[in-house]
């Protein structure tokens, strides 16, 4: 099998040939009991999480991003067929646009439930519960710095105004999340206090944001944890990145008792944007593969974080968790060898899960004669183990002096093997002899 164009993207880098592709089903895998699942615990709920899509909200925030309607359906629909549970649009108080776009996207008869998220007021509910969403999630900043310089409203008014909205919402027959923003700048006292209050009156989920992206693991933990002590209905986390703990906190949250993640496709969103979507599954597949893999099409991943990263114009990252081009890529010589005998000696993921391929990247001066070996058998050629290491030892020479690419590669070894063909005497012909 020849080195092919990889099925995880690589975005125009010019080294993607360098590498082998090596058949997935090339060794067996770990498949009895699954030493990465969690700690068991009561209020974990890491193998029962929901997933509430916000690339059509929080993604909308993101600087590049502007979706019209037929992309939003595109998307909308991609999201659905992967499985998430919810899908999350932007307010249709924003603009006419985002009214009309909401209530086509209500009318396409997706199996995920289509939520608006909207600022805790009776005007933008009641626009929202027009449009024929779901459901609705209710936001408002609790922390000091946003009631003083956002929108001005003191805990009392906040406590007030979030029932009335709650019980307006469920007086339509809609689910309703209340959520503070800005949650973990928020003091705890209030905030126990209001999502107390808004639990009494039958709110389905309560909401904790990261909005500043400040949160850590251990805060995320203590904090949903204590909520989780608090309140009776389920918990809803949003994280954004700025820290680069996003994906951490949202698993975090989950083992505390959290039973909703926000995620965003890329995680695209405001600033660094929020929990990735794939990042998230990459996480959640290692614990609790059985779950993960019979309720969302893995295998469609590349094909949403394509369609994302084409509509808001940028390249999927390297090191993108899954769909990164090194994501099952092999450089190092020992790490080649291993993973042509096992791939779970240095993969915690199988490509083939998410119906990609691993690689063996050869044409480098850290290649292993295994790999080359590899090579040699993909080119149809046949060599003996010294002859190989031989050859290895010629690519590794040249890849000392300047970079080398899968044709200076080749071109070695298809020199090498013609010299040994040279070197074979025909039949009959009397063996030469090494003259000293």
């Amino acid at each position: 099998m020849c080195p092919t164009e990889t099925s995880n993207g690589t975005n125009g880098v010019a080294n993607e040939a360098d590498r082998v592709e090596i058949p997935v089903a090339s060794a067996p895998r770990q498949n009895r009991s699954n030493p990465y699942q969690p700690v068991g615990d009561y209020l974990s709920n890491v193998g029962r999480f929901k997933i509430i899509e916000s690339t059509l909200r929080e993604g909308e925030q993101f600087a590049n991003a502007y979706f019209d309607l037929p992309m939003k359906i595109k998307i909308a629909k991609a999201l659905d067929a992967f499985g998430v549970d919810y899908i999350e649009l932007t307010s249709p108080a924003a603009s006419e646009q985002s009214r009309a776009d909401c209530e086509a996207i209500c009318k396409l008869g997706l199996k995920a439930k289509i939520l608006t998220h909207v600022r805790c007021d009776m005007r933008d509910a009641k626009i929202a519960v027009e449009t024929g969403v779901d459901g609705l999630d209710v936001v408002i900043g609790t922390s000091h710095f946003l009631r003083e310089h956002s929108h001005g409203k003191d805990m009392a008014y906040i406590t007030k105004t979030a029932i009335e909205v709650i019980e307006y919402v469920k007086s339509k027959g809609l689910e309703v999340r209340f959520s503070s923003e800005d949650s973990f700048r928020s003091d705890l006292v209030d905030l126990l206090s209001l999502y107390s209050a808004v639990d009494k009156v039958g709110v389905n989920r309560v909401g904790i944001a990261d909005t500043v992206g400040c949160a850590s693991p251990r805060q995320v933990y203590d904090l949903v944890r204590t909520l989780r002590g608090v309140v009776s209905c389920d918990i809803e986390t949003h994280f954004h990145n700025d820290t680069g703990c996003s994906i951490a906190n949202a698993y975090c949250a989950l083992e505390a008792g959290a039973t909703h993640i926000d995620t965003s496709v890329l995680g695209i969103g405001e600033r660094n944007g929020i929990t990735p979507l794939g990042g998230l599954m990459a996480r959640m597949v290692v614990g609790e593969p059985e779950y993960v893999k019979s309720k969302y099409k893995l295998h469609m991943i590349k094909e949403i974080e394509d369609l994302v990263a084409e509509a808001v114009e940028v390249n999927t990252p390297f090191n993108n968790p899954i769909t990164g081009f090194c994501a099952f890529t092999h450089k190092a010589g020992i790490h080649a060898k291993a993973i042509l005998n096992n791939p779970s000696t240095y993969e915690i993921l199988n490509p083939s899960d998410f119906g990609l391929t691993r690689y063996v990247h050869f044409a480098s001066r850290l290649t292993g004669w295994n790999a080359v070996k590899t090579r040699v058998a993909q080119l149809g050629l046949t060599m003996t183990d010294e002859q190989v290491k031989e050859v290895t030892a010629k690519i590794k020479t040249l890849a000392d002096i300047r970079p080398i690419a899968i044709d200076d590669a080749d071109s070695i070894i298809r020199s090498y093997h013609f010299n040994l063909q040279e070197q074979v005497p025909a039949a009959g012909e009397p063996v030469p002899q090494v003259v000293a």
